[in-house]
């Protein structure tokens, strides 16, 4: 997380890093945080696979299954691979 932070003051608005530290924030179940930094990432890259895929997962666990959905579609829209790179990381569709 230091690391993301850190990254983030040198350049506020990367996606890469946001969509990385909304990842560990899904991780530490810190949903809202989540959501502000994958909603970051994709004003910076609105077709980003994994922060598509990561938002809709924190909507779903927020209990918005309708626009976890939508994230979920438009994600594998943009990389087939997505659900299963989460899976990777740990943090499987609930």
């Amino acid at each position: 997380m230091a690391d993301c932070d850190e990254s983030l003051r040198l350049q506020p608005s990367d996606g890469d890093t946001l969509g990385n530290r909304g990842l560990a924030y899904l991780k530490l179940k810190k949903l809202d945080l989540a959501l502000i930094d994958f909603d970051a990432a994709l004003q910076a890259n609105h077709k980003d696979a994994s922060s598509l895929y990561g938002r809709g997962i924190a909507k779903r666990l927020k209990g918005d299954e309708a626009g976890a959905g939508a994230d979920f579609a438009a994600a594998k829209q943009a990389s087939l691979g997505v659900a299963e790179d989460f899976e990777r990381y740990g943090v499987p569709v609930q």
